[in-house]
């Protein structure tokens, strides 16, 4: 048997402003060209299926493609929901769609009524669907001993070993948990939404002891935390911070004796990041940013003095920046006063200006450019006493 661990799609997100909802589409193609060529049984989508509470119309109409694609092609997908989804949303007519194998967990009251997927030798995978928790609300219902994550994981983590133990009394049962959580020792970006404050409530990796597998998801990179726990990420890049990491889905073998082999499968994408730093004028002509050209690009502009039309002209050569800043070489800046703390100190309105602009480009103006402030600020006093 195989199973495919995925997580995270996002749907309906937005990067820098920028829809996503194609190139979204482009990867749930790949995802589907997958599951058919490797004959996959089933698709874990460990939360965070969409990006907002209330997605739109056509982001609804992909996922309900995807899903309908995935079924047709001979798998039965498994969705938890994440802290991005509403889970009463994502979990109407869970009991309609599990009819055509499409099984929700979105409930606390579904904890330990796992997915059964039935291997040749006789033995099977319970696949159980831990929906993301909010510990405000669940902590009462779970009987948890505090109103923390931790507190909250564990006890639902006992429903599940319970209900596995009787199973495993009637037969050989290997075990497949999903979670929406921030495990310790996973590697955050800057694109997902914090579950705690400070991020001082992450769950203990030996909270998840003792399943075959632990397919988790809400961080965006792909990562091992051990063997048998880990993240899929995201399909795609949500932010600069995941420029190079490998997107993709982990591919898991399941035989009579349990999971023989856990692969990681990848699939290209037109979605691309590049992060570019450098002067303008290097950035324009260095042949070795050519990969650049068809990628979002965040570009840390080093000039001394912060170049004119800065982005006009970065987006001549790569069309698809979206994001710009400055770090002007020998930490210039860093000399320089901040605007408040010159404006506290200005004498006179021409002081004001001039420390404006050199708080903006790192150099003072120059003896044309106070000029010209003179004479503006002149006019301007003119036009007031002649009210």
């Amino acid at each position: 048997m195989k199973i495919l661990h995925t997580s995270d799609w996002h749907l309906g997100r937005s990067f820098h402003g920028v829809g996503m909802l194609r190139a979204q589409s482009e990867w749930l193609d790949r995802l589907v060209d997958c599951v058919v060529s490797e004959g996959v049984d089933a698709v874990l989508i460990s939360g965070d299926v969409y990006d907002r509470a209330l997605p739109a119309v056509d982001v609804v109409e992909l996922l309900d493609r995807t899903l309908v694609r995935l079924t047709e092609a001979g798998a039965r997908v498994i969705i938890s929901s994440g802290n991005h989804d509403s889970a009463v949303r994502l979990g109407f007519a869970s009991r309609l769609l599990e009819r055509g194998g499409v099984h929700l967990r979105t409930r606390v009251e579904d904890l330990a009524a796992p997915v059964m997927l039935p291997l040749e030798s006789g033995s099977q995978v319970a696949v159980y669907g831990v929906p993301y928790l909010e510990p405000r609300l669940v902590a009462e219902s779970l009987g948890a001993s505090g109103s923390g994550h931790v507190p909250v994981t564990t006890a639902a983590l006992s429903r599940v070993r319970e209900d596995l133990a009787r199973r495993r009394e009637e037969g050989t049962v290997h075990a497949v948990v999903m979670a929406h959580t921030f495990a310790g020792g996973g590697t955050p970006t800057d694109s997902e939404r914090s579950l705690s404050v400070g991020g001082l409530d992450v769950v203990p990796l030996s909270v998840f002891e003792g399943f075959d597998y632990v397919a988790l998801g809400h961080l965006h990179g792909r990562q091992e935390l051990t063997r048998e726990i880990r993240y899929s990420g995201s399909p795609l890049a949500y932010s600069f911070s995941e420029a190079r990491q490998a997107k993709g889905v982990w591919m898991l073998t399941v035989g009579s004796a349990g999971i023989s082999s856990i692969e990681p499968v990848s699939w290209p994408t037109s979605h691309r990041l590049a992060v570019l730093r450098g002067t303008l004028e290097d950035l324009l002509a260095d042949q070795a940013h050519e990969h650049a050209e068809t990628a979002y690009c965040h570009v840390t502009l080093t000039d001394a003095e912060r170049p004119q039309r800065a982005m006009e002209r970065l987006r001549s050569r790569f069309p698809l920046t979206v994001a710009l800043a400055f770090d002007p070489e020998g930490g210039a800046r860093a000399a320089v006063a901040s605007y408040s703390e010159r404006l506290a100190e200005a004498r006179s309105d021409l002081e004001v200006c001039c420390g404006f602009l050199e708080h903006v480009r790192g150099r003072s103006a120059n003896g044309t450019e106070e000029a010209a402030l003179t004479e503006a600020l002149e006019a301007v006093r003119l036009a007031e006493v002649s009210r």
